[in-house]
């Protein structure tokens, strides 16, 4: 049976789109495959890691009738990509094996069967649906994502806190050390909810939401929302993805964020980035600390290291606030200008033993605070 007939790249894309959860060594050898699900014309292709489920439908030709089987996603992948873009490729199955072929190429790959594949069961109890633009929930993980936890005891840390309510929609994310929070003020009203998106799921989304938003017609591109329990449903771009939540009690970020820090300075984001950027080649692997040194019309940042090895930097500064100095991790700040994309940015600051919140002049969701170190 020809399971499908059609050009490589349109193949290749509808595997991408799905196989960037595929782990690929997994206690359950099934999990490295890809279901490939026929019905009638339309083709279904559905990955799994027991937590997030992603599935696509493409129209992808081939003999009529239903047939369903699983084959290891990352070589189907590797192959399709070896094989030029326009050329037309088929996959037909022959008792376990498949045969892809594309041209003068042929490979017989080794299948397992679909009835092993463990779909996720999905929750009884989803809550309304609302759709949100991609581009602006695109635009409101890049701001944050980078202030996840990894591997953190505390497992609510490994994601981000998703706030719907009302028309405002807030993500959040903190590792303990420091906050990232961008809020969006949308044209829908949605249903109040609070979640915890897994970190996987969060990059997952981040890979495939659309950046510029606007669909073939140039209308604007949606993803529909949908919550249970301990489930989120997301659809978009012909994607359906199902994720875990993590469950667990989020930190009040509103009790974080500074509110009265007097002293406030304003300058090039880029210009900022790169005197960080040379002060860090002189810190060491363990100790990433940079002493920054407020006065009035110059900032003097300085690192050093165990090889008694020190370098300055002087910035000017329109600054006429308290003279004092303050260490941070040089890399959280480097996280947050390098993931902003306006040209300034604002550092309000209260004095060297308080942490220091960095706005954006030009987008008022964005909020981003860090502890300061011991230097």
């Amino acid at each position: 049976m020809i399971v499908l007939k059609a050009a490589q790249e349109k193949v290749l894309a509808a595997l991408q789109s799905v196989a960037g959860i595929v782990e690929r060594r997994h206690t359950l050898p099934i999990l490295a495959n890809v279901l490939i699900r026929k019905a009638g014309p339309q083709l279904e292709l559905i990955t799994s890691d027991l937590e997030i489920q992603i599935r696509t439908t493409a129209q992808l030709d081939g003999d009529e009738g239903d047939y369903a089987i699983t084959v290891g996603a990352k070589k189907l992948g590797d192959i399709l990509k070896s094989l030029p873009s326009d050329q037309i490729v088929s996959l037909t199955a022959n008792q376990a094996k498949l045969t892809l072929q594309g041209g003068k190429s042929r490979f017989t790959l080794q299948s397992l069967p679909a009835e092993d594949f463990p779909l996720v069961q999905e929750a009884a109890d989803f809550g309304p649906a609302f759709s949100v633009p991609q581009k602006t929930l695109k635009q409101l993980i890049s701001q944050v994502h980078f202030a996840m936890a990894v591997h953190d005891i505390r497992y609510y840390l490994n994601g981000i806190l998703f706030v719907a309510e009302g028309n405002s929609l807030t993500l959040v994310a903190t590792d303990g050390h420091r906050l990232a929070l961008s809020q969006a003020t949308l044209d829908v009203e949605m249903p109040k909810q609070e979640v915890i998106l897994p970190r996987k799921t969060v990059l997952e989304l981040q890979r495939l939401l659309k950046d510029d938003g606007k669909g073939k017609e140039g209308e604007e591109q949606l993803i529909e929302m949908r919550f249970a329990g301990n489930q989120a449903k997301f659809a978009f771009g012909g994607l359906e993805f199902v994720t875990k939540l993590v469950e667990g009690k989020f930190p009040d970020y509103n009790r974080v964020i500074p509110k009265n820090h007097k002293n406030h300075i304003t300058l090039g984001r880029t210009t900022l980035l790169a005197s960080l950027q040379r002060a860090a080649i002189l810190t060491s692997e363990k100790f990433k600390g940079v002493r920054m040194n407020f006065a009035p019309g110059v900032l003097g940042i300085a690192s050093s290291n165990a090889e008694q090895e020190e370098a300055k930097e002087e910035v000017e500064i329109d600054y006429g606030g308290d003279s004092f100095e303050i260490g941070f991790n040089v890399g959280y700040l480097m996280d947050v200008l390098a993931n902003m994309s306006q040209d300034m940015v604002t550092v309000s600051l209260q004095d060297s033993n308080s942490s220091a919140l960095i706005t954006n002049p030009e987008f008022e969701g964005f909020k981003y605070v860090v502890m300061p170190m011991r230097i």
